[in-house]
């Protein structure tokens, strides 16, 4: 693929996917982004889509209420209370069936045909949310144990005792207080971002050659661009849910331990 990008001899430019094609422009004049419109519209489309499932209530689901109650029971039970714990789980599901529903829909946008956007794939979106994940796992241990009590759940491994400690609770610190929400942050940023890289540069070059090119072998190799393209296309699916499945997982792992009675 790359020999032949690099020995096309038509005179058309060949595309050149990169970072810039993440920055989008304003939409009609404004400062209004296409990444902005769609986290809004995802905030409405899970209200609204929730809110009709919801909606009959009744005691025998039909179709759209069991679906709309497999995703909550999903998250409540399969995430939330084995993180966290039967005892004190029920009060952080809305939270995390929120962040996963919301990390989902915005990066299956980049799926969606005229959509074709995941909005994860810009790091303010992500960072913001592992910053309120941040803010939640923290706070409830602290309103459960104390400002210093939690700190030193946090800080001190049990059982550790003696000069050991100088070295360990700075570690700790750093690990358990301040890297979590950059590594919650980067591994889904890092993750979207290089996988919508790829299906631009595979979408992009297999039309580059298979349009635009003259080269000799500009017919298979697009042939090729094109395949893999549709191939990424049906990996991303899987990996944009693992994504939220792992965001919303390591979420509550990070709330149960800080709400556990032992470090």
């Amino acid at each position: 693929m790359t020999l032949a990008l690099t020995t096309l001899t038509s005179s058309a430019k060949p595309p050149s996917p990169g970072p810039a094609d993440f920055d989008l422009p304003g939409i009609f004049g404004t400062d209004v982004t296409k990444p902005m419109v769609l986290v809004v519209l995802s905030g409405v489309l899970i209200v609204g889509l929730f809110y009709m499932l919801a909606r009959p209530a009744a005691v025998v689901p039909g179709r759209a209420q069991f679906a709309g109650e497999l995703v909550y029971g999903f998250v409540r039970n399969g995430i939330a209370r084995e993180n966290i714990g039967s005892k004190e789980f029920q009060r952080f599901v809305p939270y995390l069936f929120t962040i996963f529903l919301f990390v989902l829909v915005n990066n299956f946008y980049g799926l969606i045909p005229f959509l074709q956007f995941p909005s994860m794939s810009h790091i303010g979106y992500p960072l913001g949310i592992a910053a309120l994940t941040w803010v939640v796992y923290n706070g409830a241990g602290i309103a459960k144990k104390g400002f210093f009590g939690y700190l030193k759940h946090e800080t001190v491994p049990g059982g550790m005792k003696g000069p050991i400690l100088l070295l360990l609770v700075p570690l700790e610190f750093l690990s358990n207080i301040i890297l979590r929400p950059i590594t919650l942050t980067l591994r889904l940023f890092a993750t979207m971002f290089a996988g919508h890289m790829l299906l631009i540069l595979f979408s992009l070059g297999g039309e580059y050659l298979l349009l635009h090119s003259h080269n000799k072998l500009a017919l298979p190799a697009g042939i090729i661009s094109a395949l893999l393209a549709i191939a990424i296309s049906f990996l991303e699916i899987l990996i944009m849910f693992l994504q939220a499945y792992v965001f919303t997982l390591l979420s509550s792992m990070y709330i149960g331990e800080a709400l556990a009675d032992e470090h």
